[in-house]
């Protein structure tokens, strides 16, 4: 039997791993091209990757491809080359040095073409770059020691989800993937803010640490694929740029001990009014088309939720994360025409499919039980349109508006009647009907009622206070005039929005 032994090398190579390789029958490098393996010096027949490199179409390929070379020459060697050990012979070996941490996909390629009676597969340990990096700064007091370093190469790096880890940047070979590697982390720190380049010493021996603000660290003279940038943490709550987890602590500390005392007293039931009126004033600047304003109404409704949240965390009852994973489970489970085998036609066929899925999920067997669904603090028109739904989802329903416009008429008469008996609750109970007849017009002519009204309400609103403006503007005012006479100034206005329009 053979073993393929994988050395995964950092900023050093230990002196055991150079004799395992070193005594190799065969030997391999991921590159012969990075300063690192060039440092080592290596003599002999070492044979690089790089050839599988330039010949592969993409990563799987490459991934196979190195994958095979490995087994095929431990299987060589196991077969072919020392089929008869001599008793007391060291076990022989292929090596293969690979840069970091060895890739997954290669890993799991030779397991599976490797006979498991002839190779023997075994990774070694070793201190990676960043490791080695974050010895160096420590060394000369830059950083001050932490539990957990968060390692990533520079074209992996997409977001910062934690400000207060340490982080090593890797692989940052050149301007441009240290100016996008700024770009990046400008969105979470100051620019001023002080972050340190590791660059491998002129003979390999060590890493020099410099000093950079974020702004200059695409503008230095020397990149180098070794090179490592250290970001120290930082207290989110105290930098220009916070991210959620940054409003969440600043909600703790709010509701905490020492802190605001208005904001420690609130509850579910004290917050429900804000919360509402925090849901409007997101829907007014989207009708403002205003995306300024809309992203701070946002980041007032995001505040509710916030404070929600830490209200149940106070009781161990959920967390944020629980509310994220909770809405991303929903939402896979509605989506199965995007993550799952079911297919649609168009967008009415996944509304269908959603209602089905909701009324699984939340185990709706009756029409009843879906009512019930409906919240009943749902605004009016609101609710009458959801409820309306329900029913008309398994055929309880009118054929058209068309159809339904009538009974409007039907209920707008019986409420004459009730207003000719004088009965107070009956006049009530005849709006309502009136209200909810012209609710089911507006659901099958696919109108929201509360948009309609609300629409209703503005232009009734701007023709009343352009009357005002024209009554006076010919010197008179309305608490002096009779209705015949508003009357005239009202289609004045109406006449003259209409013509704006």
């Amino acid at each position: 039997m053979t073993d393929l032994i994988i050395i995964q090398a950092g900023a050093e190579l230990s002196e055991s791993a150079k004799r395992i390789f070193n005594s190799a029958e065969a030997r391999f490098v991921q590159t012969s091209e990075h300063p690192f393996i060039k440092k080592l010096e290596l003599t002999g027949n070492v044979k690089s990757m790089d050839d599988l490199y330039a010949d592969s179409e993409d990563f799987d390929e490459l991934n196979r491809a190195v994958a095979g070379r490995l087994v095929m020459a431990a299987e060589f060697i196991s077969t072919e080359g020392y089929s008869e050990l001599a008793p007391g012979d060291e076990r022989r070996h292929v090596a293969y040095i690979t840069l970091g941490r060895v890739n997954p996909a290669v890993l799991e390629a030779v397991r599976s073409m490797a006979d498991v009676g002839v190779v023997n597969i075994e990774v070694l340990p070793f201190t990676s770059f960043a490791e080695s990096a974050y010895a160096a700064a420590l060394s000369c007091g830059h950083i001050s020691p932490c539990e957990y370093i968060s390692e990533l190469p520079a074209n992996r790096l997409k977001a910062i989800p934690d400000t207060e880890a340490l982080y090593a940047i890797t692989e940052i070979d050149s301007q441009l993937a240290a100016s996008e590697v700024k770009l990046t982390l400008s969105e979470y720190y100051p620019d001023e803010y002080e972050v340190y380049f590791a660059i491998p010493a002129p003979d390999g021996s060590c890493y020099e640490i410099k000093s950079r603000k974020l702004f200059e660290t695409d503008r230095m003279k020397e990149y180098d694929a070794a090179a490592v940038l250290l970001v120290p943490p930082a207290k989110d709550i105290d930098l220009p740029r916070h991210s959620v987890e940054g409003l969440m602590q600043m909600m703790r500390r709010l509701r905490a001990p020492g802190g605001c005392p208005w904001d420690a007293e609130q509850t579910h039931e004290s917050l429900k009014k804000t919360l509402l009126e925090e849901c409007w004033e997101v829907i007014d600047a989207i009708d403002r088309k205003d995306p300024d304003d809309l992203c701070e109404e946002l980041g007032d409704l995001l505040m509710q939720i916030a404070f929600h949240v830490v209200i149940e965390e106070e009781h161990a009852s959920f967390t944020l994360r629980d509310v994220a994973t909770g809405i991303t489970n929903k939402m896979i489970f509605r989506h199965p025409h995007v993550f799952g085998s079911t297919h649609v036609e168009n967008s009415d066929e996944v509304l269908v499919n959603w209602e089905k899925l909701k009324k699984e999920e939340k185990h709706q067997q009756t029409v009843a039980s879906a009512m019930d669904s409906v919240p009943k603090s749902f605004p009016p028109l609101l609710r009458a349109y959801k409820i309306q739904k329900k029913a008309a989802d398994v055929g309880f329903d009118w054929q058209s508006a068309e159809e339904a416009l009538p009974k409007v008429h039907e209920e707008a008469d019986e409420v004459l009647e009730a207003m000719a008996a004088g009965d107070p609750g009956r006049i009530a109970d005849e709006v309502g009907d009136l209200f909810f007849a012209a609710v089911n017009v507006a659901r099958l002519k696919k109108v929201d009622p509360d948009l309609a009204l609300t629409h209703a309400t503005d232009k009734f609103e701007k023709r009343f206070k352009l009357t005002e403006k024209l009554i006076a503007e010919d010197g008179k005012r309305l608490e002096e005039m009779t209705l015949p006479e508003m009357d005239v100034y009202w289609e004045k206005a109406k006449a003259e929005l209409t013509t704006d329009d």
